[in-house]
C-alpha cells in the first residue's frame, strides 16, 4: 500500500509542478506582451479535479486524514477499535458513492457528448475519464483497507486495529518530529 501512496503522492506533485509553470507563463505572458494562453483557469480545475482523489487516497493509506482523538484516547480498547473499524467501513463508502457518482457523470458525459464552454471547447470525457481514474484508486485503497480492518475485527485481533487503523499518540508524532527533525540536521 506504502508504493500505491507514493504513486498517487508522485502523479499529484507532477501535475502541481506542470501547473504552477503554466501559471507561471500565463502571467509573465500577460503583463510583459499582452498575451493570454487562454484556458489555464480551464487546465487548474482538471487538475484539482484528478488530483483531489489522488491526495484522498495519499490520506487514508497514510492515516493522514484528520480526527479528533479527544474522546478516543479516553475509550476503552474494545471501544477504540471497533470506532476505528467503523472509521474505516463509513471511508470505504463514502470512497463507493464517490466512485459511482463520478461514474455516472462520466456516463452522462458520453451520452451526451458534453464539452467546455471554454476556449478550448474540451471534450469533458477526456479529463472526467481522469478524474473517474484517480476516484478508482481512492475507492479501491478505501476497500481494501477497509477489507484488511474487517479481517483484523474477526480475527480478534483488537491491538493491531487499534495501532494500524488509530490516530498516533502524541508520543508517536513527537518521535516523528524529533526523527524528521535530526533527517533534516
Amino acid at each position: 500500500m506504502q508504493r500505491y501512496s507514493k504513486a498517487s503522492a508522485i502523479v499529484f506533485g507532477l501535475m502541481m509542478t506542470v501547473l504552477c509553470i503554466v501559471i507561471a507563463v500565463e502571467t509573465v505572458l500577460r503583463k510583459f506582451l499582452g498575451h493570454s494562453l487562454a484556458g489555464v483557469d480551464e487546465l487548474s480545475g482538471y487538475a484539482i479535479a484528478i488530483g483531489a482523489p489522488l491526495c484522498f487516497t495519499v490520506a487514508v493509506i497514510e492515516q493522514a486524514h484528520i480526527r479528533i482523538n479527544l474522546l478516543h484516547m479516553k475509550m476503552p480498547a474494545f471501544l477504540q477499535a471497533a470506532t476505528n473499524l467503523l472509521a474505516a467501513l463509513t471511508l470505504a463508502g463514502l470512497a463507493l458513492f464517490l466512485l459511482v457518482f463520478t461514474a455516472r457523470t462520466v456516463q452522462e458525459t458520453q451520452l451526451f457528448q458534453s464539452v467546455a464552454q471554454t476556449p478550448w471547447a474540451t471534450p469533458l470525457i477526456w479529463p472526467q475519464a481522469l478524474w473517474l481514474v484517480g476516484m478508482s484508486v481512492f475507492a479501491l485503497a478505501a476497500v481494501l483497507l477497509a477489507a484488511r480492518a474487517v479481517r483484523l475485527a474477526l480475527a480478534g485481533r483488537g491491538t493491531t486495529l487499534r495501532r494500524d487503523y488509530g490516530p498516533d499518540t502524541v508520543e508517536n508524532e513527537l518521535e516523528a518530529e524529533l526523527s524528521d527533525l535530526e533527517a533534516r540536521a
